[in-house]
């Protein structure tokens, strides 16, 4: 995964940004406390990309992204995914979180067994808690056990988790 560009774009929940290679995106990123903030985050973590206009199929992604969080159950799952250099376990359980519409959650737990490993769910946790590709893999749809909100890793935290829930309509309680 070589980093080739990023750029910021405005959603009904502030400034979020998007860092892509020449095989996909390698990184979507939620706001920050404000746009300056998210673009030094971007920027320190892919140091040799550079601020641009995104490609079409990046902008096509962007557009997407923008209509998940204005509340339309849109479907990511044509956004390609540069995932060289991510671990084989949290491949799979990013595709496993893919699979889930918006509106809808999974535990930790549902994950694990549908890996086929039903006793993995803090190693779940843990491979959701390094997802960079946040809302194209929707971690904030994966839930503890009980209905309980579990940790979420972007800015604002648990927050933000019950925030994107909310947009998505999803039934918690």
């Amino acid at each position: 995964m070589t980093p080739r560009g990023f750029a910021l774009f405005e959603t009904s929940i502030g400034v979020c940004g998007v860092a892509w290679s020449d095989c996909g995106i390698i990184s979507v990123q939620l706001p920050e406390r404000n746009g300056n903030a998210t673009r030094a985050r971007l920027a320190r973590r892919f140091s040799a990309a550079h601020e641009m206009a995104p490609p079409s199929e990046v902008q096509r992604a962007i557009d997407a992204i923008v209509s998940l969080l204005d509340g339309a159950p849109t479907d990511l799952s044509f956004i390609s995914l540069d995932m060289d250099g991510v671990p084989d376990f949290h491949r799979r359980v990013y595709e496993v979180a893919r699979t889930i519409p918006p509106g809808s959650t999974l535990s930790y737990g549902e994950i694990a067994t549908r890996l086929g490993d039903p006793g993995s769910a803090r190693a779940v946790g843990q491979a959701l808690g390094r997802n960079p590709f946040v809302l194209v893999v929707p971690c904030h749809r994966i839930l503890a056990a009980r209905g309980r909100t579990g940790g979420f890793s972007a800015h604002g935290g648990t927050a933000t988790k019950l925030t994107l829930l909310a947009i998505e309509g999803a039934q918690l309680f």
